[in-house]
Protein backbone atom coordinates (compact mmCIF):
# COMPACT_ATOMS: atom_id res chain seq x y z
CA UNK A 1 0.00 0.00 0.00
CA UNK A 2 1.15 3.78 -0.42
CA UNK A 3 3.17 4.95 2.61
CA UNK A 4 3.84 8.64 3.46
CA UNK A 5 6.60 9.48 1.13
CA UNK A 6 4.51 8.43 -1.79
CA UNK A 7 0.60 9.82 -0.69
CA UNK A 8 3.13 13.31 0.08
CA UNK A 9 4.61 13.31 -3.50
CA UNK A 10 1.02 12.31 -4.79
CA UNK A 11 -0.45 15.50 -3.02
CA UNK A 12 2.23 17.68 -4.31
CA UNK A 13 1.07 16.24 -8.20
CA UNK A 14 -2.42 16.51 -7.57
CA UNK A 15 -1.63 20.47 -5.81
CA UNK A 16 -4.33 19.05 -3.13
CA UNK A 17 -4.25 17.81 0.61
CA UNK A 18 -6.62 15.46 1.31
CA UNK A 19 -8.29 15.75 4.84
CA UNK A 20 -9.36 11.77 4.58
CA UNK A 21 -5.84 10.23 3.20
CA UNK A 22 -7.62 6.42 2.70
CA UNK A 23 -9.52 8.49 -0.55
CA UNK A 24 -5.97 8.48 -1.46
CA UNK A 25 -4.93 5.06 -0.38
CA UNK A 26 -7.23 3.72 -2.25
CA UNK A 27 -7.18 5.56 -5.35
CA UNK A 28 -3.84 4.30 -5.55
CA UNK A 29 -4.53 0.48 -5.03
CA UNK A 30 -4.22 -1.15 -7.74
CA UNK A 31 -6.71 -4.58 -8.01
CA UNK A 32 -3.43 -6.92 -8.42
CA UNK A 33 -1.90 -6.08 -4.57
CA UNK A 34 -5.31 -5.10 -2.96
CA UNK A 35 -6.26 -7.91 -0.84
CA UNK A 36 -10.08 -7.68 -2.56
CA UNK A 37 -10.98 -6.08 -5.50
CA UNK A 38 -13.67 -3.77 -3.56
CA UNK A 39 -9.91 -2.95 -1.28
CA UNK A 40 -9.05 -1.34 -5.13
CA UNK A 41 -9.30 1.31 -7.01
CA UNK A 42 -12.14 0.12 -9.24
CA UNK A 43 -14.82 1.36 -7.53
CA UNK A 44 -13.57 5.20 -7.45
CA UNK A 45 -12.44 4.89 -10.96
CA UNK A 46 -16.20 4.18 -11.91
CA UNK A 47 -17.31 7.27 -9.77
CA UNK A 48 -14.36 9.45 -11.56
CA UNK A 49 -15.44 7.90 -14.79
CA UNK A 50 -18.64 9.90 -14.04
CA UNK A 51 -17.42 13.00 -12.90
CA UNK A 52 -14.87 13.12 -15.60
CA UNK A 53 -17.65 12.70 -18.39
CA UNK A 54 -19.77 15.54 -16.77
CA UNK A 55 -17.39 17.92 -15.98
CA UNK A 56 -16.18 17.22 -20.15
CA UNK A 57 -19.76 17.89 -21.09
CA UNK A 58 -19.62 21.25 -19.13
CA UNK A 59 -16.66 22.57 -20.50
CA UNK A 60 -17.60 21.69 -23.77
CA UNK A 61 -21.80 23.08 -23.51
CA UNK A 62 -19.89 26.34 -22.18
CA UNK A 63 -16.77 26.97 -24.67
CA UNK A 64 -18.25 25.88 -27.73
CA UNK A 65 -21.67 28.03 -28.02
CA UNK A 66 -21.82 27.13 -31.82
CA UNK A 67 -21.35 23.22 -31.35
CA UNK A 68 -24.25 20.90 -32.02
CA UNK A 69 -24.72 17.90 -29.96
CA UNK A 70 -22.99 15.06 -32.31
CA UNK A 71 -19.75 17.33 -32.49
CA UNK A 72 -19.88 17.59 -29.21
CA UNK A 73 -20.16 13.82 -28.38
CA UNK A 74 -17.31 12.85 -30.65
CA UNK A 75 -14.84 15.75 -28.89
CA UNK A 76 -16.00 14.32 -25.67
CA UNK A 77 -15.05 10.72 -26.40
CA UNK A 78 -12.04 11.90 -27.62
CA UNK A 79 -11.53 14.01 -24.38
CA UNK A 80 -12.56 10.93 -21.72
CA UNK A 81 -11.06 8.09 -23.78
CA UNK A 82 -8.31 5.98 -22.79
CA UNK A 83 -5.32 6.83 -24.91
CA UNK A 84 -6.20 10.94 -23.23
CA UNK A 85 -6.60 10.10 -19.71
CA UNK A 86 -3.62 7.76 -19.95
CA UNK A 87 -1.58 10.57 -21.29
CA UNK A 88 -2.63 12.95 -18.69
CA UNK A 89 -1.78 10.74 -16.05
CA UNK A 90 1.91 10.57 -17.65
CA UNK A 91 2.43 14.53 -17.97
CA UNK A 92 1.55 14.09 -14.33
CA UNK A 93 4.13 11.03 -13.34
CA UNK A 94 1.26 9.45 -11.52
CA UNK A 95 1.40 6.30 -12.51
CA UNK A 96 4.82 6.15 -10.93
CA UNK A 97 3.30 6.19 -7.48
CA UNK A 98 0.64 3.03 -8.14
CA UNK A 99 0.62 0.33 -5.79
CA UNK A 100 0.94 -3.09 -7.81
CA UNK A 101 1.39 -6.22 -7.43
CA UNK A 102 4.42 -8.23 -8.38
CA UNK A 103 3.75 -9.27 -11.90
CA UNK A 104 2.36 -5.57 -13.00
CA UNK A 105 5.84 -4.44 -11.48
CA UNK A 106 7.51 -6.54 -13.51
CA UNK A 107 6.08 -5.57 -16.92
CA UNK A 108 8.13 -3.61 -18.91
CA UNK A 109 5.56 -0.99 -19.72
CA UNK A 110 2.30 -0.28 -17.95
CA UNK A 111 -0.99 -0.61 -20.00
CA UNK A 112 -2.49 2.49 -21.28
CA UNK A 113 -5.88 1.08 -19.03
CA UNK A 114 -4.38 1.18 -15.89
CA UNK A 115 -2.88 4.63 -16.27
CA UNK A 116 -6.27 5.82 -17.31
CA UNK A 117 -8.04 3.99 -14.58
CA UNK A 118 -5.41 6.09 -12.07
CA UNK A 119 -6.40 9.23 -13.20
CA UNK A 120 -9.82 8.49 -12.44
CA UNK A 121 -9.87 7.03 -9.66
CA UNK A 122 -7.90 10.35 -8.52
CA UNK A 123 -10.57 12.29 -9.78
CA UNK A 124 -13.28 10.12 -7.95
CA UNK A 125 -10.92 10.59 -4.81
CA UNK A 126 -11.03 14.02 -4.46
CA UNK A 127 -14.70 14.66 -5.55
CA UNK A 128 -15.18 12.63 -2.25
CA UNK A 129 -12.87 14.40 0.00
CA UNK A 130 -13.70 17.64 -1.40
CA UNK A 131 -16.60 17.89 -3.92
CA UNK A 132 -17.37 19.06 -7.65
CA UNK A 133 -15.82 22.72 -7.93
CA UNK A 134 -12.25 21.31 -6.27
CA UNK A 135 -11.86 18.45 -8.96
CA UNK A 136 -13.27 21.26 -11.70
CA UNK A 137 -10.40 23.92 -10.67
CA UNK A 138 -7.84 21.15 -10.91
CA UNK A 139 -8.61 19.45 -13.83
CA UNK A 140 -10.08 21.39 -16.55
CA UNK A 141 -6.84 23.00 -16.74
CA UNK A 142 -5.29 20.01 -17.25
CA UNK A 143 -7.75 18.81 -20.05
CA UNK A 144 -8.49 22.27 -21.66
CA UNK A 145 -5.63 21.85 -24.30
CA UNK A 146 -6.51 18.64 -24.95
CA UNK A 147 -10.05 19.40 -25.38
CA UNK A 148 -8.96 21.69 -27.75
CA UNK A 149 -6.86 19.80 -29.80
CA UNK A 150 -9.75 17.37 -30.05
CA UNK A 151 -11.82 20.10 -31.29
CA UNK A 152 -9.42 21.19 -33.63
CA UNK A 153 -8.64 17.67 -35.42
CA UNK A 154 -11.94 17.27 -36.76
CA UNK A 155 -12.01 13.38 -36.83
CA UNK A 156 -9.89 12.95 -33.43
CA UNK A 157 -7.42 11.35 -34.78
CA UNK A 158 -9.96 8.79 -36.64
CA UNK A 159 -8.26 8.71 -40.35
CA UNK A 160 -11.12 5.34 -40.47
CA UNK A 161 -13.85 7.71 -40.36
CA UNK A 162 -12.89 10.43 -42.64
CA UNK A 163 -11.79 7.25 -45.41
CA UNK A 164 -15.48 6.40 -44.93
CA UNK A 165 -17.15 9.66 -45.27
CA UNK A 166 -14.82 9.65 -48.38
CA UNK A 167 -15.98 6.19 -49.98
CA UNK A 168 -19.30 6.76 -49.20
CA UNK A 169 -20.34 10.21 -49.41
CA UNK A 170 -18.43 10.40 -52.70
CA UNK A 171 -17.53 6.67 -54.51
CA UNK A 172 -20.97 5.27 -52.71
CA UNK A 173 -19.10 1.97 -51.69
CA UNK A 174 -17.80 1.35 -48.09
CA UNK A 175 -14.33 0.82 -47.04
CA UNK A 176 -13.16 -2.30 -45.67
CA UNK A 177 -10.09 -3.46 -43.90
CA UNK A 178 -8.33 -6.62 -44.60
CA UNK A 179 -5.74 -8.61 -42.36
CA UNK A 180 -2.57 -9.43 -44.54
CA UNK A 181 -0.52 -10.98 -41.69
CA UNK A 182 0.42 -11.14 -38.16
CA UNK A 183 3.92 -11.51 -36.43
CA UNK A 184 4.90 -12.10 -33.00
CA UNK A 185 4.12 -13.86 -30.19
CA UNK A 186 1.03 -14.10 -28.77
CA UNK A 187 2.10 -11.30 -25.89
CA UNK A 188 3.60 -9.05 -28.48
CA UNK A 189 2.20 -9.28 -31.91
CA UNK A 190 2.08 -6.29 -34.94
CA UNK A 191 -0.14 -6.49 -37.99
CA UNK A 192 -0.27 -5.79 -41.53
CA UNK A 193 -3.43 -4.16 -42.62
CA UNK A 194 -4.64 -2.82 -46.03
CA UNK A 195 -7.79 -0.81 -46.84
CA UNK A 196 -9.85 -1.70 -49.83
CA UNK A 197 -12.76 0.42 -51.84
CA UNK A 198 -14.48 -1.00 -54.39
CA UNK A 199 -11.90 -3.51 -55.27
CA UNK A 200 -8.66 -0.98 -55.28
CA UNK A 201 -5.96 -1.76 -52.39
CA UNK A 202 -4.25 0.70 -51.14
CA UNK A 203 -0.90 0.14 -49.03
CA UNK A 204 -0.70 -1.87 -46.15
CA UNK A 205 0.99 -0.20 -42.65
CA UNK A 206 2.16 -2.45 -39.47
CA UNK A 207 1.38 -1.95 -36.16
CA UNK A 208 1.28 -3.36 -32.83
CA UNK A 209 -2.64 -4.11 -32.63
CA UNK A 210 -5.33 -4.20 -35.33
CA UNK A 211 -6.79 -1.14 -34.58
CA UNK A 212 -3.88 0.93 -34.61
CA UNK A 213 -3.06 -1.17 -38.10
CA UNK A 214 -6.50 -0.04 -39.34
CA UNK A 215 -6.03 3.33 -38.84
CA UNK A 216 -2.57 3.72 -40.18
CA UNK A 217 -4.06 1.94 -43.11
CA UNK A 218 -7.02 4.53 -43.94
CA UNK A 219 -4.10 7.31 -43.55
CA UNK A 220 -2.13 5.39 -46.41
CA UNK A 221 -5.06 5.21 -48.71
CA UNK A 222 -6.12 8.80 -48.10
CA UNK A 223 -2.65 10.05 -48.83
CA UNK A 224 -2.55 7.76 -51.81
CA UNK A 225 -5.82 9.28 -53.23
CA UNK A 226 -4.11 12.71 -52.73
CA UNK A 227 -6.75 14.09 -50.01
CA UNK A 228 -4.52 14.93 -47.53
CA UNK A 229 -1.57 17.28 -46.54
CA UNK A 230 1.63 17.44 -44.33
CA UNK A 231 1.99 21.31 -42.78
CA UNK A 232 5.60 21.80 -41.67
CA UNK A 233 5.10 21.06 -37.85
CA UNK A 234 3.92 17.58 -38.90
CA UNK A 235 -0.01 18.01 -38.98
CA UNK A 236 -2.13 16.47 -41.21
CA UNK A 237 -5.03 18.06 -43.42
CA UNK A 238 -7.74 15.97 -44.71
CA UNK A 239 -9.19 17.72 -47.53
CA UNK A 240 -12.67 16.05 -48.27
CA UNK A 241 -14.56 17.71 -44.98
CA UNK A 242 -16.90 20.51 -46.14
CA UNK A 243 -13.54 22.67 -43.98
CA UNK A 244 -9.86 21.25 -44.04
CA UNK A 245 -9.88 19.30 -40.77
CA UNK A 246 -6.47 19.14 -38.97
CA UNK A 247 -5.09 16.62 -37.06
CA UNK A 248 -1.40 15.41 -35.66
CA UNK A 249 -0.48 12.20 -35.90
CA UNK A 250 1.29 11.65 -32.77
CA UNK A 251 2.58 8.35 -31.77
CA UNK A 252 1.10 4.90 -32.66
CA UNK A 253 -0.28 4.49 -28.57
CA UNK A 254 -2.70 7.60 -29.49
CA UNK A 255 -4.26 5.84 -32.11
CA UNK A 256 -5.28 2.74 -29.84
CA UNK A 257 -8.85 3.92 -28.66
CA UNK A 258 -9.74 5.09 -32.28
CA UNK A 259 -12.70 3.11 -33.46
Amino acid sequence: MPDDAVLDQAEAILDYRFSDRSLLVRALTHASIADSRLESNERMEFLGDAVLGMLVCEHLFMQYPDLLEGEMTKIKSAAVSRRMCARVTTELGLERLLSLGKGMRARHALPSSLAAAALEAVIGAIYLDADLDRVRSWLMPLLAPHIEEAARSGHQQNFKSVLQQYAQQVQNVTAEYILLDEKGPDHAKCFSVCAEMDGRRFPSRWANSKKHAEQMAALAALEELGLTERTANGDIICKIAEEPITADVGSGDDLNDAA
